[in-house]
């Protein structure tokens, strides 16, 4: 990636010699040469002793900007751990200390100063809300505030997501099909309040959760109802023993362990995501439903990059719905992580079901990587498929 800072090779995370996907596109180099032109951040960063302004990343991508703003120290809020890994792959490869930046998710407190504010306009409207109003506070009139994200993701909600929260908000126009967003924020704003997290209660035909309640902080898929996918693969959930360790893998909101764990009181449930607003909806879930039962197994809440940190042979049955988007991009590989990460988990005779699209064919890669697969159930859009490890 070549801009006005520099030039930058960048990886996503984790790094895929055979992956084709940039870890970076036209809207974060679009918004870098805004920010030279424009001179908004001046020679901080790049004069001794000039005062350097409070910069906030919300959502990058893949670390793109924050390396090549890493002279500004720039705070970076991210709800992905792939992508927070990405950064610290892509500081290192540009040769530039970690502790210059302050990296957050957005589970933690939000910064309490922001004079600028940079946005990689994300793939939901929740999380972009959730977060602007999250950071609302810390931003004053005279906060720099431009958003960025490729034409195809930036629509009318999201212009007045922007408006209802912060201020008067225009576009620039298209470069390499990317655009600006550029929000003049006002003090006297009525925002209102943040509606996130949001709970509902299950509908009567899932099993053992039928009724039971959830909790879905922004950004978790389907957050404001249960997934068609999800509420098949509930209906032909296998049944876990007491003593079995099982993991809830891509756990989103986590009505899939947490189904589990009150089928079977005694099992020991994982549940794992790379998001941190989807792990904490999953522990908030779990937590509300099982509180004053007679759990005798335990419950792991963890965020990261699926079974990589897992000890192999150590899980007995291994639950996924696993996405088929990565941002804007259709591809199969992170449903293949997900599968080769499991079959290194689970110990021999150990289980593998999944639940996706009929067209997307993982009965293929199952076949693949265990030398079997077995359909349980279908209907027209869905399959669940299980598969043994030998």
């Amino acid at each position: 990636m070549t801009t006005p800072q520099g030039t930058y090779h960048l990886t996503r995370f984790p790094a895929d010699p055979r992956d084709r996907l940039r870890a970076w596109d036209a809207a974060d180099a679009y918004l870098l040469r805004h920010l030279a032109v424009a001179g908004v951040l001046g020679n901080a960063g790049t004069v001794e002793g000039a005062d350097v302004p409070a910069v906030v990343v919300l959502g990058d991508r893949w670390g793109a900007l924050t390396t090549a703003l890493a002279p500004y120290r720039p705070t970076q809020v991210t709800d992905s751990f792939l992508a927070r890994q990405a950064t610290l792959a892509n500081l290192a490869r540009a040769g530039v200390d970690p502790s210059a930046v302050r990296l957050l998710t957005t589970q933690d407190p939000p910064p309490d100063t922001v004079d600028v504010l940079l946005v990689r306009v994300p793939k939901s409207l929740a999380l972009l809300e959730d977060q602007l109003h999250r950071l609302a506070p810390a931003v004053r009139p005279d906060t720099v505030v431009v958003g960025a994200g490729m034409v195809k993701e930036i629509h009318t909600s999201t212009l007045r997501t922007f408006e209802r929260i912060l201020g008067p908000t225009r576009t620039s126009l298209a470069e390499q099909k990317a655009r600006l967003i550029h929000c003049a924020p006002d003090a006297h704003m009525a925002r209102g309040r943040d509606p996130w997290p949001y709970r509902y209660a299950l509908p009567d035909d899932v099993g053992v959760l039928s009724g039971r309640p959830v909790t879905n902080h922004a950004g978790v898929f389907c957050a404001d109802r249960l997934d068609i996918g999800t509420r098949f693969f509930l209906r032909h959930l296998p049944r876990a023993r007491a003593g079995q360790r099982v993991v809830d893998l891509g756990c989103g909101n986590g009505i899939v362990g947490t189904a589990v764990a009150l089928d079977e009181p005694g099992a020991d449930v994982l549940f794992v995501d790379e998001s941190y607003q989807a792990v904490a909806s999953a522990e908030e879930t779990y937590r509300e439903n099982t509180t004053g039962t007679d759990r005798a197994g335990g419950a792991e809440f963890m965020v990261g990059d699926g079974l990589a940190d897992l000890a192999p042979a150590g899980v007995d049955l291994v639950l996924n719905n696993p996405p088929f988007h990565s941002h804007q991009a259709t591809t199969d590989a992170t449903a293949r992580r997900m599968f080769t990460q499991a079959r290194r988990a689970l110990r021999p005779g150990g289980e593998l079901w999944v639940v996706g699209n009929r067209h997307l064919g993982h009965h293929v890669t199952l076949r693949r990587l265990f030398g079997n697969s077995e359909l349980v159930a279908s209907d027209p859009k869905f399959v669940v498929l299980k598969a043994v490890k030998k």
